[in-house]
């Protein structure tokens, strides 16, 4: 169990990096990588928006899981 609990944090660790390089920044940094995602979620903004809340969820679970790792050991 805990194995697959490290696993899937790894996941999620993957999952928070994309999310951020995806958004894009002031200067419109690594968030321009996303060119293609901009076609299917339309405007920018509501790309910078969904990107925004996956950032904070999977945050959120990467915090989750840290704590039943650090407990389950």
């Amino acid at each position: 169990m805990l194995t697959a609990l490290k696993i899937v944090q790894a996941l999620v660790a993957i999952g928070v990096i994309l999310s951020i390089v995806m958004q894009s920044g002031r200067a419109a940094g690594l968030g321009a990588i996303g060119g293609g995602a901009e076609a299917l979620f339309g405007r920018k903004k509501n790309m910078d928006a969904f990107f925004g809340k996956l950032t904070v969820g999977l945050g959120i679970a990467f915090m989750v899981l840290s704590l039943a790792i650090a407990v389950l050991q």
